[in-house]
């Protein structure tokens, strides 16, 4: 068999036929039943799983030694190898569980080599109330102390991350269960005021059971005292990011933990007010598989993406990229914008219809991955839950970032389902409304594509709110102080496209189409018959002609022959030309004059010739 592996070269000076993995085998003999003689103790230890906050939730703690050169994983019980375990970045290999990192650990997988300045710990009160119960409150933190090594549950630090400046809070769960003290938060708003003096992005990574409970009060107002510097970050236009790591409970998790602009949370951590403990004891009530997961809450609109640990530096980095251009934007093919209804053809309304409908017309997502680089999806409205029929995120266009929102129909009949063939629930349009308050709060343009048969009508969306959704949106976009480009990529339908298209410019693709009402619906309202439909069509004015000569658009996009659908690459270049060349007029205006211009155009419809002639 060769020549033995370390494990068995110590154990019995010969691999054994059945060692798989490393001699895994082996080294689980040494766990359960002790080494042989001669073999010290330290060969082979424990990964071990416990929960210290049973009220919280799973904790996970790596404690082997450095001595140590096997660690048992406890999910899959397992060896691995200690040095392949920290290559991996303390996920097993075998299974993907997640092992815990304090914050050295931390802070050396994400920020850049070299790029780290500590801060100097702030001088705070230690034991405001005098706490004490079996053990007195100083000698728990002298305790603490000495057995991490860290002066309190937080360290923060200026440092880079992929060369981008970042200020970094990250928790440590091994001191006090990373619960939110006077020490912490005065850590935490320490952190905020040096982001918001040196203008640079706040990166905060929480793993917490809660408030400090031996500190009273003083630690329940940390929550307000934290709260309130991530406001002063908001009013700054400061771009905020958490990592949520596991556990995020209690007074971390409805504080500064959920206030940042994107949320982002490692693969199965758990985020919660009150404990799934707490939660049985109080209702009595068994709780759904995957309670208060990362992924259960991204589900639910509270997270944006769930990030498996080794993605995590790539996804900061380009996320605080977007904070400034990259360079003088890149040079686009010129494309001329049709902007006389002369120039375009006359056509069959019910034909432009069926082409706005066609099922390869690129979407949404194909324009992104297209268009944009280092494009983030964010999801959830923060509320209720996330809709995959409006999809958007944060991307750079040529060089600028934007943030970017559309419609998703989807392509074959699974996706389309799946994305409700485009038609919008309230969480979508919320969701929307988040994006562009994050784009104003950064500074940033945004870009909508509008393809959807209308808001989805049923019971869950009026019992969320439809209305009140889509009126928000439009009350939102009428005063949004940064430039607005809307695109009616396919189907413009009724209220539940105009949520995305109250913009500075409404663009529209030549097979295009925008109306009040979708030609199905007209019919059948005005003749009792859907198969009037095609006269329906050219009744409601719909097609890119008509919508340019009475000035419902700005511009036309010209389609590659065929139609969009036969060229989605030359369509997408065709869209990038058009926001090259519309996007730089919008940004040269400052933000007064953006709102005041945006209100002019939508107040002049029906009482002024608005037609394009």
């Amino acid at each position: 068999m060769g020549s033995p592996c370390g494990l068995c070269a110590l154990t019995t000076g010969r691999c054994q036929p059945e060692c798989r993995r490393s001699c895994s085998t082996v080294a689980r003999r040494l766990v359960e039943h002790g080494p042989p003689p001669g073999v010290p103790p330290t060969a082979v230890d424990e990964w071990s799983l416990r929960a210290p906050d049973q009220a919280a939730g799973v904790g996970v703690q790596t404690e082997a030694s450095e001595a140590a050169p096997w660690i048992s994983c406890p999910e899959c019980r397992e060896l691995v190898y200690s040095k392949r375990l920290a290559r991996d970045l303390g996920v097993c290999p075998a299974c993907g569980a997640y092992s815990r990192l304090d914050a050295s650990q931390r802070v050396a997988q994400l920020v850049d080599a070299g790029s780290v300045v500590p801060f100097e710990p702030p001088v705070t009160v230690e034991d405001p109330i005098g706490f004490a119960d079996s053990l007195p409150y100083r000698d728990r933190l002298r305790n603490a102390r000495e057995r991490t090594g860290a002066d309190e549950a937080v360290t923060c630090v200026t440092a880079s991350v992929t060369n981008h400046p970042v200020i970094v809070a990250v928790m440590d769960f091994r001191f006090l269960g990373g619960s939110l003290g006077v020490g912490v938060g005065e850590r935490i708003v320490r952190a905020c005021e040096t982001a918001l003096r040196t203008r640079t992005p706040l990166l905060l990574i929480t793993a917490s059971g809660g408030a400090r409970m031996q500190e009273g009060a003083f630690a329940l107002m940390q929550m307000a005292k934290t709260s309130q510097a991530m406001a002063e970050l908001d009013e700054a236009g400061i771009l905020t990011l958490s990592l949520v790591t596991n556990p995020t409970y209690g007074g971390v998790a409805a504080s500064f933990a959920t206030l940042t602009d994107v949320i982002l949370a490692e693969s199965g951590a758990r985020i919660g007010f009150a404990g799934p403990r707490v939660i049985r004891q109080t209702i009595q009530q068994e709780l759904p598989p995957g309670f208060q997961s990362a992924e259960f809450m991204q589900a639910k609109g509270f997270v944006d993406a769930v990030v498996p640990r080794p993605a995590l530096r790539p996804v900061l980095g380009g996320l605080l990229g977007m904070v400034r251009p990259d360079g003088a934007p890149a040079a686009t093919k010129a494309t001329r914008l049709i902007r006389d209804p002369a120039e375009l053809p006359e056509r069959d309304p019910w034909e432009v219809v069926r082409l706005a409908r066609h099922g390869d017309r690129p979407t949404t997502l194909d324009y992104v991955y297209q268009l944009l680089d280092d494009f983030q999806e964010l999801k959830g409205d923060r509320l209720s839950g996330d809709c995959p029929a409006i999809v958007g995120g944060i991307g750079r266009l040529d060089g600028r970032p934007i943030v970017l929102i559309g419609h998703q129909k989807g392509h074959d009949t699974a996706e389309r389902v799946s994305r409700n063939f485009g038609m919008a629930l309230p969480e979508g349009y919320r969701k929307a409304a988040r994006l562009m308050r994050l784009a104003e709060k950064l500074g940033l343009p945004v870009v909508t594509l509008v393809d959807t048969p209308g808001a989805h009508p049923g019971i869950e969306a009026e019992e969320r709110g439809q209305a009140w959704a889509i009126a928000e949106n439009l009350r939102l976009m009428s005063g949004l102080k940064v430039p607005i480009v809307s695109v009616i990529t396919g189907e413009g339908g009724s209220g539940g496209a105009l949520a995305l298209a109250t913009a500075d410019r409404v663009l529209a693709f030549s097979n295009a189409v925008y109306s009040v009402i979708s030609p199905e619906g007209c019919a059948a309202i005005l003749w009792k018959d859907q198969a009037e439909a095609p006269r329906a069509a050219a009744a409601l004015r719909l097609d890119a002609r008509e919508l340019l000569r009475h000035g419902i658009v700005d511009a036309v996009l010209p389609e590659p022959r065929g139609g969009a659908h036969e060229n989605p690459a030359g369509a997408a270049e065709t869209l990038r030309a058009a926001l090259g060349a519309t996007l730089p007029e919008l940004t040269r205006l400052n933000p007064r004059e953006l709102v005041e211009r945006r209100r002019r155009r939508f107040r002049r419809y029906g009482i002024e010739d608005a037609r394009n002639t």
